[in-house]
């Protein structure tokens, strides 16, 4: 009796056909994936702490500690850094008039003196009128009442479609409490002939990222601490403010130099006027931040973990912005860690064959 069989070419085809709608499900799907992708991410930070826990108590008690400890945080750093924040803000707000001054009186003057441009001269009013204008006709807000309303109104909406918030502990919690009978489910899974090499390759994936998050941890907080004392210290209200945030941003390379390095010029430009001692100072602030991060902080916390030079540390960050935007930046470094220890024990698989010691060569090459 003769068994049929099918045409290999249809046999491509529906592996094709059946890929393409897997994907296509998956991007469909990707409002539900993402609050549990960044719910297994989060459990796979928290997971070490909370095993450290279990040791002396139940696993599902360790993680409600560990929840209360994040909870707590940060509602104590909410209730610290807002009525600061509203004070520079309403300091801001009234130092305005001085810097239209400054720019009628001395900028607009120097530049029409020196240059072919013609500055015109600025009022307060006229300003003010021209921004509430602009926001009303574009984001229909008549005051700063309805302007924060608006903001918070349109956070809200994107909290309530994406639905991370609530879902995101919920589901970080059933991750953290079932993670060890989960990795042992995805260990019989694996193949028998690879499974050995599988899980090298993972626990070496795994150890470079812990190493690389422990040590930037200790950098972020380090340099937002060096960043903080050295701008109190020039007399910045806003300094230690300025300096924290600095110092978090600085996950990303490069961000946090700027974005602090913006800020505390802006709140210097509104605190001080046009004060080079006080502007200076805080650019030199900023330049001894960096060379702490640069020749003390990364070498002695960060070191070879990555084992990326700084021109592809440049390049993943930039690669990752141009794929994926913010969340590109954010992901660059841990991505291209992992990629690193792939690569490794790809190239030494590679030593490995004969082609590599020369016992055997391909046609193309002989």
């Amino acid at each position: 009796m003769q068994v049929a069989r099918f045409d290999p070419f249809f046999k491509r085809l529906f592996a094709i056909v059946a890929i393409g709608i897997g994907l296509w499900l998956i991007y469909l799907l990707i409002p539900v994936i993402l609050p549990f992708l960044s719910a297994f991410i989060l459990a796979y930070l928290l997971n070490p702490i909370v095993a450290r826990l279990a040791r002396i108590m139940p696993r599902w008690l360790s993680i409600l500690i560990v929840y209360t400890a994040i909870i707590f945080g940060f509602v104590a750093l909410l209730w610290w850094l807002l009525p600061t924040l509203w004070i520079q803000i309403e300091s801001a707000w009234q130092y305005f008039p001085r810097l239209v001054e400054w720019y009628n009186s001395d900028m607009r003057i120097w530049v029409n003196d020196n240059s072919r441009f013609n500055l015109p001269v600025l009022e307060s009013q006229i300003v003010s009128d021209t921004m509430l204008e602009y926001l009303n006709k574009n984001y229909n807000v008549a005051d700063a009442q309805s302007l924060l309303l608006h903001v918070m109104n349109s956070g809200l909406t994107v909290i309530n479609n994406t639905g991370l918030v609530v879902l995101v502990p919920i589901l970080t919690f059933y991750f953290l409490f079932n993670w060890n009978e989960r990795l042992q489910t995805w260990k019989a899974a694996l193949p028998a002939a690879s499974s050995k090499k599988i899980i090298e390759i993972a626990h070496d994936c795994d150890k470079a990222l812990m190493a690389f998050i422990k040590g930037q941890l200790l950098v972020m907080i380090l340099l937002g601490v060096v960043y903080a004392v050295q701008l109190q210290l020039i007399g910045l209200e806003l300094g230690l403010i300025i300096g924290m945030v600095a110092g978090i941003a600085s996950f990303v390379p490069y961000l946090g130099f700027g974005i602090g390095f913006i800020a505390a010029i802006i709140a210097g430009l509104f605190q001080f006027g046009l004060d080079w001692l006080q502007l200076g100072l805080i650019v030199g602030a900023f330049l001894v931040g960096q060379a702490v991060e640069g020749y003390i902080l990364q070498p002695l916390l960060l070191g070879d973990k990555i084992g990326l030079s700084p021109l592809w540390v440049i390049f993943a960050v930039l690669a990752g912005a141009s794929l994926l935007g913010f969340v590109g930046m954010l992901i660059a470094l841990p991505v291209s860690a992992i990629i690193n220890v792939l690569f490794r024990h790809a190239y030494a698989a590679y030593q490995n064959t004969d082609w590599y010691k020369g016992r055997k060569q391909y046609k193309l090459f002989e």
